[in-house]
């Protein structure tokens, strides 16, 4: 029986960066996006050969924008992966695609290229909480792509949505929701946002973050309180209406949970390709260049592996674990490492149980509610120093 694995592949160009983003994305013109796909393709060429023994279990296509791509493009770039891969039957394979950047044609090649999950970069229901943001898209223009998406036979879909903007209220952010939710989709992201250093929010709002989390009024970003009822309203409202809360930012409906970042979460085996992309196999970990033009130049130039230590297994198999709701079953563990857990973290959990941080319950290991709500504090435990 093969083994399996999963497949990123990054698509770094967008229309234009938006303004809280730090991801690895920016503008390119269609030479240097053709030159991409060409290098892309050579790339997936190289590890079809070096990992033909395996299965492909999922397949997502993130960016930057992986929609502002043509739909010939994107089409190439799965003909590349068919031919080089042996991909299941039965793989969730998503693409991310945002408002204004799609059409019926995309669409159609996406469905063509065994594409069966999108998810759609919405954000907020408000288009002047867009517009701050610097999305290129209105409320509107979501609705559109969304229908278009659903004429095209597209049933399993995440819209991303993001709270805790500047100005923005609890109850605002719950209308963004009750207006997604009425349109049905198999799966919600709720993050807040995170203001990132070298991003244009960092240069207005990083005093505010500051305040916050030394415990002052903040000014222009919601206060901790806001913060903490958005969070709230959130999971209860997105429960009641039958949302599976099953990772810290995530909500899907029963069995549309998506498979692709489970894996990650439960340290599956993954390729990543495209600049900048990581990939974890046999607890090596490797990382593509992220200076497109070494990329382009170099695709599929294997960057040295990084292997991870033993004890570096065990601390991203307890802080990636514990992001999941229901946590792991203790036998996990015991099965990765050949040791009970209680050997290696029983003071750690005891005292995030004695705090009400973390449950164990029917030989599950999860954090608490409370717990997921001090979660950086929660998982910062398992943390040990290597010396």
């Amino acid at each position: 029986m093969k083994k399996e694995m999963e497949l990123y592949i990054h698509i770094p160009f967008c229309v234009r960066k938006c303004a809280y983003c730090d991801f690895l994305s920016f503008t390119a013109d269609e030479q240097m996006q053709r030159d991409y796909v060409q290098a892309l393709q050579k790339e997936l060429d190289y590890y079809g050969e070096k990992y033909k023994d395996r299965v492909v279990s999922t397949i997502f296509v993130g960016g930057g924008t992986p929609s502002w791509l043509s739909e010939t493009a994107m089409v190439a770039i799965f003909d590349t992966v068919y031919r080089n891969f042996s991909v299941s039957d039965h793989a969730e394979i998503s693409i991310e695609c945002n408002p204004g950047t799609v059409s019926d044609r995309k669409f159609a090649a996406y469905k063509s290229a065994g594409i069966n999950r999108l998810s759609i970069g919405l954000q907020s229901a408000h288009d002047e909480e867009l517009k701050l943001l610097g999305r290129i898209h209105t409320f509107d223009q979501f609705l559109k792509t969304y229908d278009m998406a659903r004429h095209h036979g597209f049933s399993n879909i995440n819209v991303d949505l993001m709270s805790s903007l500047p100005g923005q209220t609890a109850r605002y952010f719950l209308d963004s929701l009750k207006k997604v939710v009425r349109l049905k989709p198999e799966h919600i992201s709720a993050y807040s946002l995170i203001i990132e250093e070298g991003t244009p929010f960092y240069k207005i709002y990083h005093e505010d973050v500051q305040r916050r989390e030394n415990g002052m009024q903040t000014t222009l970003l919601p206060s901790e309180e806001e913060e903490d009822l958005t969070t709230k309203l959130t999971r209860v409202f997105l429960q009641e209406e039958g949302y599976h809360w099953y990772e810290i930012s995530n909500f899907a409906k029963p069995g549309k949970e998506c498979r692709h970042n489970i894996g990650y979460w439960k340290r599956a085996e993954y390729l990543g390709v495209g600049l900048g992309a990581a990939s974890l196999l046999d607890n090596v970990r490797y990382s593509n260049t992220t200076d497109i033009y070494q990329y382009l130049k170099n695709p599929g130039q294997e960057a040295p592996g990084e292997p991870l230590s033993r004890t570096a297994q065990m601390e991203e198999f307890m802080f990636l674990g514990l992001r999941m709701v229901d946590g792991f079953q203790r036998t996990e563990f015991s099965d990765a490492f050949g040791i009970e857990i209680e050997g290696i973290y029983g003071e750690v959990l005891h005292s995030l149980q004695k705090d009400g941080l973390l449950e164990k319950k029917e030989g599950r290991i999860r954090l608490t509610e409370k717990g997921i709500d001090v979660s950086n504090y929660a998982l910062a435990q398992f943390l040990k120093s290597e010396g």
